[in-house]
């Protein structure tokens, strides 16, 4: 079909509707990326990771951005084959053509919003608000999830600028750490001997290191949602390589840098003990002067972004697979007068209440997400190699071969039980939140039968489904 054009002059797609706004140029994507994997993961989980693996901190963060850039390789294949929106659900369904297989998917990359804003939940009631408010935590955090619903399906405004904004703030909290630890380092504070040190305690080496990658993964995700901005940029397929490989490359490289600061600095045992306030101890003993009240508020910034963008894409996402008929319908009501997917909020909302309410420990909830994302992405780097035998009809960055096998292989052994070193509770979250998937499938074919889908619609069935996959519209602009 030839190409239209709207009412407003923009140009249309073949299914009649505006495309997006093509506003992201080299640099904000960049930025986005960046702003993307920078949040509540080194916030909230630097203690738990010490304490998998002792004084070699900086390893799993290391180790975590290599098995991340072996995907990395693969989602630019992809996006620059085919530069839509949708992501993982729409590799999978090009290359499997199983619509549940592409609903999982889309189910366990929605699940991981959930985590990842109950991780951020936990995170904000029993780390950085106790600076200023000693709270109880449960209700807090439950609290800080109805916040999120209510401005949720009030609607947000966000700016490309204010997203810059945000992200400039948790860059300068690490950068805080990183340069505590170069004055540190320079007049001869901590113990550099313990960079080397591995904690087995009862397990081997390759044990307790695989533990504490899998945990310490959960910092590095957040670039495979920059794929969803491909239909929002200026020629994607040429600027899309450069832009993540090198906000990948930056955010590894500040995690390192902040690992290795808290390990000279703090004993093993303090750090582990402290956990989610983990940073707090590094500032407390690095720099004794510095005032805590300004990195507690920064690490509010840290994980109320993250939370909220998190929660937006879950209950957009849901939205959108309603609106698709592949679960029920009635997830996709639309309030008449804010124009938010209310009943998708309140779910997604219900289920973050349910995390929060009955995991206790941070670690969990972080390394849930994790697993999720990991399950994901070993079905990504086998859908890059199946859709080798498509051939685009332009030009586009193609990974090596072997990257999108060595990060199959690097997901899956990171996920399965026993090897990764994961606690059975973790496994256990995941399973629920299958489980929870699996039973709307089944209502929905029962109710409804077999439907044909496209996930690369959802970005354009609803006004906020398009905000979800960077879309721009008056009531939810990004």
């Amino acid at each position: 079909m030839a190409s239209e054009t709207t009412a407003l002059g923009t140009p249309a797609t073949e299914t009649g509707q505006p495309e997006l706004k093509r506003a992201i140029g080299p640099k904000l994507l960049l930025f986005f990326v960046i702003g993307d994997i920078l949040g509540t993961g080194i916030y909230a989980l630097v203690g738990s990771v010490a304490g998998q693996i002792g004084g070699a901190l900086w390893l799993p963060f290391l180790i975590a951005f290599i098995v991340a850039g072996f995907t990395a390789f693969s989602y630019l294949e992809l996006v620059g084959k085919y530069p839509k929106a949708a992501g993982a659900a729409l590799y999978t369904n090009r290359a499997f053509r199983l619509p549940i297989l592409t609903f999982l998917v889309a189910f366990l990359v929605m699940c991981s919003g959930i985590t990842s804003a109950s991780t951020a939940a936990k995170a904000f009631a029993g780390t950085y608000l106790n600076y200023f408010l000693s709270w109880p935590v449960l209700p807090v955090a439950i609290g800080f999830i109805v916040l999120l619903a209510l401005v949720n399906f009030r609607g947000v405004g966000e700016s490309v600028k204010a997203n810059v904004v945000l992200t400039i703030i948790e860059l300068s909290g690490l950068a805080i750490i990183i340069v505590i630890g170069i004055f540190a380092a320079a007049e001869g504070k901590g113990d550099p001997s313990r960079l080397l040190e591995i904690d087995t305690g009862s397990t081997s080496t390759l044990f307790a290191i695989t533990a504490a990658t899998s945990l310490a993964f959960f910092a590095m995700v957040g670039f495979e949602d920059s794929v969803n901005m491909a239909e929002e940029c200026k020629e994607p397929v040429r600027i899309f390589p450069r832009a993540l490989l090198t906000g990948l490359a930056a955010a590894g490289f500040i995690y390192v840098l902040v690992a290795v600061t808290s390990s000279l600095l703090v004993e093993t045992k303090v750090l582990s003990g402290a956990k989610s306030s983990a940073l707090l101890k590094v500032i407390e003993i690095g720099a004794p002067g510095f005032p805590l009240w300004v990195f507690s508020a920064i690490g509010l910034f840290a994980v109320i972004n993250s939370a909220l963008i998190n929660m937006l894409m879950a209950s957009r996402l849901l939205y959108g697979m309603a609106n698709e008929r592949i679960i029920p319908q009635q997830f996709a009501t639309v309030h008449p007068s804010r124009r938010s997917p209310w009943v998708a909020i309140l779910f997604t909302s219900l289920i973050a209440v349910a995390l929060v309410s009955t995991v206790d420990d941070l670690s969990v909830l972080g390394g849930t997400t994790a697993l999720l994302l990991l399950m994901v992405f070993t079905i990504v780097n086998i859908a890059v190699l199946v859709l080798r035998k498509e051939q685009a009809e332009h030009k586009h960055f193609r990974a090596p071969t072997i990257f999108p096998i060595l990060g199959a292989i690097t997901s899956a052994y990171l996920a399965i039980p026993g090897l990764s070193g994961r606690p059975w509770e973790q496994y256990k979250v995941a399973g629920i939140l299958l489980i929870v998937g699996l039973a709307l499938w089944v209502i929905n074919r029962l109710f409804v039968g077999k439907v044909e889908f496209d996930p690369a619609n959802w970005a354009r069935a609803d006004p906020a489904v398009e905000f979800a996959l960077g879309g721009e519209n008056p009531s939810y602009q990004i």
